[in-house]
């Protein structure tokens, strides 16, 4: 598991001076991140700088090499991630003013009650006389949390704030986590389905397999708001994307490549079922359980396995959590290989590169953060039934359009907010086509809300 810590050091401001300090850090294995420079004076400086570690021992041998060396002071070491975290992530905020006693008779009581009046005779109303239309449940039971497997819902927290924050970062929604004892089906889809009044649409995230596809299935089938399992959908739009991106450089056609995923948990199931979707000719599907394998195969993907894939496969996806699994005497040269497992891959980008794969990346790069927000945005904004396959495959050519082949990246940049725009657009577009779209893309209320995401990290 990675580490990072910030060292606060007040350095002698000569030349040479930070040099050591880089050099005491790389010679203990840290890998340098930011440097700030709170001070810089005549005579020292002072520096935070942070670094990237794989274990508390490697960073207590850094502060160690740190504070012995030749007139540099090791004032604090702190901890970014859980400052970070101090008081959670995420809050609400007041909308409307409440200042005066006539705003508490508009906000509350006895004004109050001639909207509920309204929702009452009209329950559609909800959409836009309370924040349904912009807010989405954020729901787990924190079964199979990234690669730490069954650490409960209140461990999992942590993990929805972190979703609802880049909800609200990059598509101006709220997201409200819901962390439930509820570690079976029934208890969980019964939860659920009580909560889902209040809210435009349900995120289900960090939920054990077998259980997500059936808790899927069953919400899908009975709630009247859209259902997404992000590990599943998220991931499975930023993969494609990438290989679309991958192919349409390498000038190959989509519907005469080959694509192999290696790992039928609810990622690599996500990433075949769109990579289908999507016209690739070729899907291969290979799993330690049979049960995995073959509910792709009804849906059009090839049993294989391992060897077979690497053998023959344009395009590799591994998501397997197995560090490691591909050797590198494995990989063709010019093959493709998406190594996804986090934190550590089935094999090293440069590792891949180096064995003459055409194009390699981990986990890391093809980030599910670029797909969720506008998914969520263009299902809201356009009051959508449902999420389809087909949505999904409309958000995946679209970040894939995003992409200049001028550059080095396969995936845009999270940070473009047009990014998300594209997305949400495209999305909006395919749900109204589909039939699944109550009311088309109002663009107006597209812009107040990228009007919100910008403006996301202004509040303390």
């Amino acid at each position: 598991m990675q580490h990072d810590q910030r060292f606060v050091l007040r350095i002698p401001h000569r030349p040479g001076a930070l040099a050591s300090v880089a050099d005491a850090i790389g010679q203990e294995g840290g890998v340098i991140g930011e440097i700030v420079t709170p001070r810089l004076g005549r005579d020292w400086s002072l520096r935070e700088i942070t670094v990237e570690a794989t274990s508390g021992e490697q960073l207590d041998r850094i502060g160690d090499r740190l504070a012995a060396l030749p007139g540099v002071r090791l004032l604090d070491r702190r901890d970014p991630v859980l400052e970070v975290h101090l008081k959670g992530k995420i809050g609400i905020e007041v909308r409307s003013p409440v200042n005066r006693p006539s705003d508490l008779r508009f906000v509350y009581t006895p004004g109050v009650a001639h909207v509920c009046r309204r929702i009452e005779a009209d329950p559609d109303a909800s959409w836009d006389l309370t924040w349904r239309g912009r807010t989405v449940a954020i729901v787990t039971n924190g079964t199979r949390v990234l690669g730490l497997g069954d650490i409960g819902p209140r461990a999992s927290l942590p993990v929805m704030e972190g979703k609802a924050a880049l909800y609200r970062r990059f598509a101006g929604l709220n997201a409200v986590p819901l962390v439930l004892d509820a570690p079976d089906p029934d208890t969980f889809v019964e939860t659920v389905t009580r909560l889902s009044p209040g809210f435009g649409a349900v995120h289900i995230e960090d939920v054990r397999i077998p259980d997500c596809f059936e808790v899927l299935e069953r919400l899908g089938a009975g709630l009247e708001v859209p259902v997404m399992h992000d590990d599943r959908t998220g991931t499975g739009v930023a993969a494609l994307s990438a290989l679309l991106t991958v192919f349409r450089r390498m000038r190959s056609r989509v519907e005469t490549c080959s694509v192999g995923v290696i790992g039928l948990g609810a990622a690599g199931t996500g990433i075949a079922e769109l990579a289908l979707a999507s016209g690739i000719g070729r899907v291969m599907v290979a799993d330690r359980d049979p049960a995995a394998v073959e509910r792709l195969a009804r849906r059009g993907g090839e049993p294989s396995d391992i060897d077979r894939i690497l053998a023959e496969a344009d395009a590799v996806v591994a998501v397997t959590g197995r560090p490691g699994l591909i050797p590198p005497h494995r990989v063709r040269k010019g093959q493709i290989v998406f190594a996804l497992s986090n934190p550590v891959p089935e094999i090293e980008p440069q590792e891949a590169l180096g064995a003459g794969a055409a194009f390699a990346a981990d986990g890391r790069v093809v980030n599910n953060a670029l797909a969720f927000p506008g998914l969520m945005r263009a299902a809201l904004l356009t009051r959508s039934r449902a999420f389809s396959p087909g949505m999904a495959v409309a958000a995946a050519r679209a970040l894939s359009a995003c992409c200049d082949d001028d550059d080095d990246a396969v995936v845009p940049d999270p940070f473009d907010l047009k990014v998300h725009r594209a997305v949400t657009e495209a999305v909006a577009g395919a749900a109204l086509a589909e039939g699944l779209a109550r009311r088309p893309l109002p663009q107006a209320e597209v812009a107040a809300l990228e009007d919100l995401a910008a403006t996301a990290c202004a509040w303390t």
